[in-house]
């Protein structure tokens, strides 16, 4: 009760000083003012000048905060759209990238049709976002997609033609059937196929004098036509295909995961192990290894050195000795004494049957056990052991070394004692940091460990290269020709996983945890910003039949060409269902898809085929939307 007593006479006081701070507040201009004309100078009106609320009141105040604050619009829109997007209806569910894509989108028009605001954030931030996520994608796929293009390129260059084509046919035909004004038909290819540069495209065509709008009608109007008819399909596809573009396996009864870890099984020619340099490269994996820890009582140990032990037992090395508690020097090679405890590293199986036997009992003492294990890879760099094999490099000593994989030339070798191993060729190992250290000079090149840190300088200019690649544009007879931001980054990324593959120094070892951060983060932050910026041209196209057939023309040419085009990738082509619907997301340029295909299957795999029918239909894409101008 005294307490309770106290916390009453507390808020008492509290309420007793709230009209005195609402007076301090009030009054702080004039403080500022006696301090500028000389009067007593108060530090309160040195300090701040006023205070005034920071939004309206209200419903009204929140959308306007959001306008005020864009930074906390994609925050709420990544945090509701991720939180919808893990709900399921009969194992069917949007996705965090369409989940982000609806609540950005219908947060801006309420705000525009409720309230009169307009949400406008500046495209840098959605480009520069959009570019992370492609540099972490060619990251993880980089090795596997010339595998892939070796072995399906042809395809997927068929693939991305029939997407193209039949997204032309449908959106120019279909303006012309249901008698679209001009402009309409160019917006519904761009907003379909969620290319903006169409748009600039046919602008370009009417600024040059290509196109002549009809008598009565303004060039101006012809841009707000297509303005509208990309507003609408834009939003209408891209939510569209996202869904597609998931569940295309399982539309024509194909198991996602199934297929996908087949697909991964074929483009990394039966390698168990991830190449050096990839995601999980580092990753201490099950092992026949293990360290197991003996109390010394056989005589056949007692008072040798650990030099001795390890000729006379050269598989099961000696790690670690405990003696009364303390850890020996093992660089001093002591002496084995009665009831030293030994740590070993060996075969489970060698363990078990031998040396169990002869050292002594087993101990679980936690010392001798705590020996930390790492894995590594190291490129070879030294001519004088090229050739020999992994059995002749084993005989000097393993110290507890375990050989995981064998990589030349970036491909996965089998691995067996006889082995061979040549300059240039890189070994993954497992072991102490010491033994592995030592192994490395040995091999003539030097340990890449796991780490925490991210490599920001290859990142930095792996993306910049990648980014000035893309914006280099030819123009031939007034269209402009470019690769792309998106696909010079992505092919960018590709390179440097690439080169990691044959060497893992090249630029360090890639985390997961970062590379799948910057993957997840940076598309839905892109399509938050995308939403906020989309949503008030709906509003503006809202209106009369017309918008009708623009949502039909625009959902079915966005569909049913990358519908098509699957089909015949299966069963023409013969390909994988997952690697078919990687080459049509690329020839429908839709990124979110590709997200969308890579969370169903749990795979990456589907990214291999995308680069190469992105690349070629941008380039189909902008041609189509010139002549779809100069045609309508």
């Amino acid at each position: 009760m005294a307490s309770r007593g106290g916390l009453t006479a507390t808020m008492a006081r509290l309420a007793k000083l709230l009209p005195c701070l609402s007076v301090l507040f009030v009054s702080v201009p004039a403080f500022a003012q006696n301090a500028g004309t000389g009067s007593s100078p108060s530090v309160v009106g040195q300090i701040f000048d006023r205070i005034e609320p920071v939004t309206e009141a209200g419903i009204h105040g929140f959308f306007q905060l959001l306008d005020n604050q864009p930074i906390a619009f994609i925050l709420l829109a990544l945090t509701l759209g991720t939180f919808i997007g893990k709900f399921s209806v009969k194992t069917i569910s949007l996705g965090s990238t369409a989940g982000t894509l609806l609540v950005g989108v219908v947060l801006s028009m309420i705000a525009q049709g409720a309230y009169g605001i307009t949400y406008s954030i500046p495209g840098i931030l959605s480009s520069f976002m959009l570019l992370l996520f492609m540099y972490a994608l060619g990251l993880k796929v980089g090795p596997q997609f010339f595998s892939g293009l070796r072995k399906g390129g042809l395809a997927f260059i068929g693939i991305g033609v029939i997407v193209w084509a039949l997204n032309w046919v449908i959106c120019y035909f279909g303006a012309k059937l249901f008698d679209l004004a001009p402009g309409y038909a160019t917006g519904l290819i761009s907003g379909s196929y969620t290319i903006t540069a169409i748009l600039g495209v046919g602008q370009g065509a009417m600024a040059s004098g290509a196109y002549v709008p009809p008598v009565g009608m303004t060039v101006e109007e012809v841009g707000a036509n297509m303005a509208a008819a990309y507003a609408i399909s834009y939003v209408l596809s891209t939510v569209g295909i996202i869904l597609l573009i998931r569940y295309l396996p399982r539309i024509f009864g194909f198991d996602a995961k199934a297929d996908a870890k087949l697909a991964e099984a074929e483009y990394s020619g039966g390698a168990s192990h991830p190449v050096p340099g990839a995601p999980g490269a580092l990753t201490m994996g099950a092992s026949p290894y293990d360290l197991r820890a003996f109390s010394v009582t056989h005589p056949l140990f007692i008072g040798r050195t650990i030099s001795q032990l390890a000729e006379d037992f050269p598989d099961v090395p000696i790690l670690r000795i405990v003696r009364n508690q303390d850890v020996l020097d093992l660089s001093s090679d002591p002496k084995i004494a009665e009831n030293d405890i030994v740590t070993v590293r060996a075969n489970v199986h060698d363990l078990i049957l031998k040396e169990g036997e002869l050292i002594g009992p087993e101990s679980d003492d936690q010392l001798a056990r705590n020996v930390p294990l790492e894995v590594a890879d190291i490129h070879i760099g030294s001519h004088q052991i090229s050739g020999q094999t992994l059995e002749q490099l084993e005989s000097h000593g393993t110290g507890g070394i375990e050989v995981q994989a064998l990589f030349r030339a970036g491909n996965e070798l089998p691995l067996g004692p006889k082995s061979d191993v040549r300059f240039g060729d890189v070994l993954r190992l497992t072991g102490t940091d010491a033994a592995i250290k030592a192994a490395a000079k040995q091999l003539g090149g030097h340990a890449i460990l796991p780490t925490l840190k991210s490599e920001v300088l290859f990142l930095a200019l792996a993306m910049l290269v990648g980014y000035l690649v893309g914006i280099i544009t030819v123009t031939i007879s007034g269209i402009p020709f470019a690769l792309g931001t998106s696909a010079g980054v992505i092919m960018a990324g590709v390179l440097v996983s690439y080169l990691r593959s044959r060497n893992p120094g090249f630029g360090g070892p890639v985390h997961e945890g970062a590379r799948s951060f910057l993957q997840d983060f940076g598309l839905n932050a892109f399509v938050a910003v995308l939403s906020a910026n989309v949503g008030p041209k709906v509003i503006s196209a809202l209106g009369g039949e017309t918008i009708l057939w623009l949502a039909l023309i625009g959902v079915v040419g966005a569909l049913i060409p990358p519908l098509v085009a699957f089909w015949v990738g299966v069963k023409v082509f013969g390909l994988n269902s997952i690697i078919s619907d990687g080459a049509a997301t690329g020839g429908r340029n839709s990124t979110p898809g590709l997200n969308a295909i890579m969370e169903e299957s749990k795979s990456s795999v589907a990214a291999v085929p995308y680069p190469v029918s992105y690349a070629l239909t941008t380039v189909l894409a902008l041609i189509g939307g010139y002549f779809s101008m100069i045609l309508s």
